[in-house]
């Protein structure tokens, strides 16, 4: 098993390959997800403006504990009402590096039970 430094290296690697392929725009704005040990963060970001449009954590949510699928669905669940209200139904998921598997597979899915298109 690979120390963390040398994961997250690896990691960043493989995020800005995926970078360089996805583009978040005001009409389809993008879903970033994070991922650290005890929580986890969503942003959808407009690259085209360079701003974070709206954001939720595990932290934010008031989840017991914020490092499992449980609050990582919460925070599907969560960013997904946040984007319904501001007028986002639609937009581009980027998983940051991580594999789509466990808790970024769980955030995936509860924000398109809760309304969003990606």
């Amino acid at each position: 098993m690979l120390p963390i430094r040398q994961r997250n290296v690896i990691r960043q690697r493989v995020h800005f390959r995926i970078r360089q392929k996805m583009d978040g725009t005001a009409q389809r704005p993008r879903l970033n997800v994070y991922r650290s040990l005890n929580h986890i963060y969503a942003q959808v970001i407009d690259d085209a403006k360079g701003e974070t449009i709206l954001s939720a954590s595990s932290l934010a949510a008031k989840v017991k504990t914020g490092g499992n699928v449980a609050a990582a669905r919460e925070v599907g669940k969560l960013v997904a009402e946040r984007a319904i209200e501001k007028g986002i139904k639609k937009v581009v998921f980027d998983r940051g590096g991580y594999l789509y598997h466990g808790r970024i597979k769980a955030l995936a899915d509860a924000a398109r039970e809760a309304g969003l298109e990606f």
